[in-house]
């Protein structure tokens, strides 16, 4: 089960250099949302943009779609606090790639590098949940 499908926003392009968080809120203090990083990682949310418009979807029914596409047993729960949002979410079941999209996408995807971790490494170790490295 994938945590934080969307990447907490970002995948839904929702967030940008600009974007500033509430006292708390833990993407503040992850090093993948400053605003130097959120630049570099453009280039992530440039292939979801693209494809969304390719198959008249949202960007974030673009991220989940692709997550199904991966594995039949893959469940992404996205978190979610408007009902909108969860509604536009569960769409993405509608929007499949063929194998060929698939291939196609993921290519792309190889060539991206994602700049800042994941989350802040004291909560990396706590957590001991986060997949190895690729080898």
């Amino acid at each position: 089960m994938p945590w934080s499908p969307l990447g907490v926003g970002f995948l839904a392009g929702t967030i940008d250099k600009n974007t500033r968080f509430a006292q708390g809120d833990i993407r503040g203090i992850e090093s993948r949302f400053s605003p130097e990083n959120i630049d570099e990682n453009k280039a992530l949310l440039n292939l979801v943009e693209k494809w969304a418009e390719r198959k008249q979807a949202g960007m974030a029914q673009i991220s989940l779609a692709w997550l199904l596409s991966q594995k039949d047993w893959i469940v992404p729960i996205p978190g979610t606090t408007q009902m909108a949002h969860m509604l536009e979410n569960t769409a993405s079941e509608a929007f499949v790639f063929t194998d060929s999209e698939l291939e196609a996408f993921n290519s792309e995807l190889s060539e991206i590098q994602i700049f800042g971790e994941r989350l802040p490494a004291p909560i990396l170790r706590l957590s001991g949940v986060d997949a190895p490295p690729k080898k």
